[in-house]
């Protein structure tokens, strides 16, 4: 399966609620209180009360913050309800909350050590958010960046990134992420007269047969390729 990039592209396009074709312009401190409004929903999940308004621009009186509100109202870019802090969720944070719970953030990881994936400052190189049928349990997964050309037969290649489950069982056939010599490789899993070894799927390079004990660390279930 290939994936050219599951990040989840979250725009918002400011309209009213009224969807008028030409939205009236709004003063600088009506813009300064809908930002805050927006960005308070995105963190919180919720709006703001007047107090936590009031606080934020460090005025006195609720009415200063009420005449905005009205304004805002009156020009669709908010609508009032019936909760005790009085502002429904914007459209434009709707859009992006609804997209955050379908989806999942992985740790891309640079090596895995013995003990298995460390999520850790001094092994993580950065996250990246990937649709949640991609990885329904999120902690059971990560990515790893591709290195070497090893797997191009299997259509794998150097810099793709593989989404890997660590606790899955491997079954023969499946390609695997393992440490092998304190090293990550990744390579296919293979069972044959009772044994198992590493197949790489290029030509030019060796399959491992491990000496001792091999140790796999997850199962790759897809791949993201950026173009």
């Amino acid at each position: 399966m290939t994936v050219r990039d599951y990040s989840p592209i979250l725009v918002s396009a400011r309209l009213p609620f009224n969807n008028l074709c030409m939205a009236e312009t709004l003063t600088e401190k009506q813009e300064a209180v809908l930002k805050f409004i927006e960005e308070y929903q995105m963190h919180y999940g919720k709006s703001p009360t007047l107090r936590e308004m009031r606080e934020h621009f460090g005025v006195s009186s609720d009415n200063s913050i009420l005449k905005h509100l009205k304004a805002l109202e009156e020009k669709g870019y908010i609508e009032k309800d019936a909760t005790p802090r009085g502002i429904q969720l914007l459209s434009s944070i709707k859009e992006k909350l609804d997209m955050a719970s379908e989806s999942v953030k992985l740790p891309i990881l640079g090596f895995i050590p013995a003990g298995g994936p460390v999520i850790t400052e001094e092994y993580v190189n950065g996250y990246m958010t990937v649709g949640e049928e991609l990885a329904k349990n999120g902690g059971d997964f990560f990515l790893l960046t591709v290195t070497g050309n090893s797997m191009i037969d299997a259509g794998i290649f150097e810099g793709d990134l593989v989404i890997v489950n660590s606790k899955k069982q491997p079954r023969d056939g499946d390609i695997v992420v393992a440490l092998v010599d304190n090293a990550n490789t990744l390579k296919r899993f293979v069972k044959k007269d009772g044994k198992v070894y590493l197949k790489a799927e290029n030509k030019n390079y060796n399959n491992i047969y491990p000496e001792n004990e091999l140790v796999v660390q997850g199962v790759v279930t897809a791949l993201i390729r950026q173009y």
